[in-house]
């Protein structure tokens, strides 16, 4: 055995790469470390965590090109090629260092057990997106659903959830309420989720503006982007209330869309349609604010000059 192979061997342990099932017990599966081209590793279906190719990203390319992939990805049999379960950043890192060959666990798996497994090795993960989290905990949630029911409760339905949850708040570093709370997230319309993703809409408001039905979520959306604001956690709650009421309309929105936050000082409001004939498509709020100040400081120096031709007359 040579000395990259004991290295990668240590790692892989290092890393606990062995996945577990749903009672917790590790799976005795044939395994063995091939070195496989990045071009048979077919993306995991679905995979729910972006590859960005930020500055951490570009260091590991650059620790791969000196070291070479020291922890094995993990992958299982695909017909004639494998699918990927963890390490596509890896993948991509490697295919950019130039490397023909990286070191994969292979392992036979089941769908769940897959999925599982593709979760458990990414949620750990510094720098993950809400939406990525939701989507992975959602994933996980319906796989260890699919393997089947404890036969030690009373309740099946409501013991079973429960025990669900559990399991997928496991070496998460989240409570079952949190969990469950992500997964909420899952039901938000795309541009809403991508402005979670943003940090333009926090997530306790997020949360419970997901109970909208997917019709009123795009009024909100037409609503915030004509006041160029988003709902406050208090204002989420309501527009919740009204939408389980019956009561969410245009008109209802666009109310609580207009109360003033707690936090915000007194301010000019402009109707986003009275000005969107004069300024770019889809400009930016705070480009928007800065034309407007420099428009209207323009505009009274303008009338500062008329006024100082008249009373020179």
């Amino acid at each position: 055995m040579n000395e990259n192979t004991t290295k990668t061997m240590s790692a892989a342990n290092t890393a606990d790469i062995f996945i577990s099932d749903a009672k917790g017990a590790k799976n005795d599966m044939n395994e063995q470390i091939q070195n496989i081209a990045p071009q048979k590793l077919a993306a995991f279906k679905d995979h729910p965590f972006q590859v960005r190719q930020d500055e951490d990203f570009q260091k590991l390319v650059d620790s791969i090109k000196e070291n070479g992939v020291l922890i094995p990805a993990i992958a299982r049999p695909k017909g004639d090629s494998y699918e990927l379960i963890a390490g596509h950043r890896r993948k991509l890192a490697a295919t950019i260092a130039g490397l023909e060959t990286i070191p994969v666990l292979v392992r036979e798996m089941t769908d769940e057990q897959a999925v599982i497994a593709m979760v458990d090795s990414n949620v750990q993960r510094e720098n993950i997106l809400p939406s990525e989290k939701a989507f992975a905990y959602k994933m996980k949630l319906e796989a260890i659903k699919k393997q089947g029911k404890r036969s030690d409760l009373t309740s099946t339905q409501v013991g079973q959830k429960s025990w669900s949850v559990n399991l997928v708040a496991e070496n998460t570093g989240e409570s079952r309420n949190q969990i469950q709370r992500y997964i909420r997230l899952t039901e938000l319309i795309p541009q809403l989720l991508q402005m979670v993703d943003e940090k333009k809409i926090a997530f306790n408001p997020a949360v419970e503006l997901s109970y909208l039905p997917k019709k009123e979520q795009e009024l909100l959306l037409s609503a915030m982007e004509a006041e160029q604001s988003t709902p406050s956690l208090s204002q989420a709650q309501r527009l919740k209330t009204l939408s389980a009421d019956g009561k969410l309309t245009e008109d209802s929105i666009m109310e609580v869309m207009q109360e003033q936050k707690a936090n915000q000082k007194e301010q000019v409001r402009i109707p986003y349609n009275k000005v969107k004939a004069i300024v770019k498509k889809e400009m930016p709020p705070k480009e928007l604010e800065d034309f407007i100040l420099k428009a209207v400081t323009r505009y009274q120096a303008y009338l500062n000059k008329q006024k100082t031709e008249r009373d020179s007359r």
